[in-house]
């Protein structure tokens, strides 16, 4: 006669049913868990995941549409002819640049703008929330309003502040310069720096408030100055979350559009990789080589944020520890 140990043994008679009948159970129950996000999924692949597909399937197409009947398989033609496109070649320097400046100035100003917030004064939510709006705004509505309310040399506030300026010295004829044709790159770095540098502070904010009060209270006891916290402790403290908006910081400024788009149309050299994409599926209908340009730059992107993503996850192992 088996015992009641040899019954609720797994490797009793009726232990390996009961084991099979548990792992069951576990699998539905995973199964039920998981069922709830299966329609975002689907979702996801159906909005992302399938138009990605059809444009490498487009990319190695000879498809243009100002000449149907030379429609075909052009194998790597396509991305031959992008990595031998000498407009393509100049989109990647000004993208390049116009990327560089626009988080190396956004992070520093976003990280000052941080240590001002991390201290107490009154009114600070009110300036927090002031300080958060350009981030808030349309792209398009801040590229426009750049445009006409900032940079217009007839009536943007720039030309008015250098007429009011020039009238309290007494001079006549106050110079109006035409902001967008002698400094284009310029114009569209200050809006995507203006509209950018909240983000960063949000990031770099958040950062300052996880760091540990009693090393700072224990560097203070210990006779350190303000400069010696901010570089042996804050520092330190905030490399993962600079790191962390930089690459996200890169991953959006290079695919804007926006702003390139409403402030120049892409003239004067200020076309970067979206807008040359642009122009190519656009203005010149070739949508095979278009395709290839999409790929070309969403393969770009993803070595970015695969680096953010790796940021990301130390960053939360981190304050796992803690």
């Amino acid at each position: 006669m088996p015992t009641k140990a040899t019954e609720a043994s797994p490797h009793g008679p009726n232990g390996a049913p009961r084991a099979r009948r548990r792992t069951a159970l576990d699998r539905a129950g995973a199964r039920a868990r998981r069922a709830p996000l299966l329609p975002a999924l689907v979702f996801l692949i159906v909005v992302t995941q399938l138009p990605f597909v059809a444009t490498v399937v487009i990319s190695f197409l000879r498809w243009n549409a100002l000449a149907p009947e030379n429609r075909g398989f052009a194998a790597l033609a396509n991305y031959r002819a992008v990595v031998t496109d000498p407009a393509l070649r100049a989109s990647v320097a000004t993208t390049v640049l116009l990327t560089v400046t626009v988080v190396l100035v956004s992070l520093l100003l976003g990280l000052g703008l941080a240590l001002l917030l991390n201290r107490g004064f009154r009114g600070r939510g009110i300036v927090r929330t002031l300080l958060i709006t350009p981030f808030l705004i349309v792209p398009v509505a801040a590229a426009l309003l750049w445009k006409h309310a900032l940079f217009n040399p007839s009536y943007g506030l720039l030309n008015g502040t250098l007429t009011w300026l020039w009238s309290l010295f007494g001079g006549a004829g106050p110079p109006q310069p035409d902001w967008l044709t002698r400094t284009p790159l310029a114009a569209v770095e200050v809006a995507l720096i203006w509209q950018w540098t909240p983000f960063m502070m949000l990031i770099l904010l958040a950062g300052l408030q996880s760091r540990p009060a009693d090393a700072v209270e224990a560097a203070l006891v210990d006779g350190a100055s303000p400069f010696d916290i901010f570089r042996y402790l804050t520092l330190p403290h905030l490399r993962r979350y600079l790191e962390l908006a930089a690459l996200l910081g890169t991953i959006y400024v290079v695919q804007n559009f926006d702003a390139v788009f409403t402030i120049t149309s892409g003239g004067l050299g200020t076309a970067n990789l979206p807008y040359t994409i642009y122009q190519t599926f656009y203005q010149a209908h070739d949508y095979g080589r278009a395709s290839a340009q999409g790929v070309v730059v969403v393969l770009c992107s993803l070595l970015v944020a695969t680096f953010a993503l790796r940021t990301v996850s130390s960053l939360l192992r981190e304050e796992g520890t803690r």
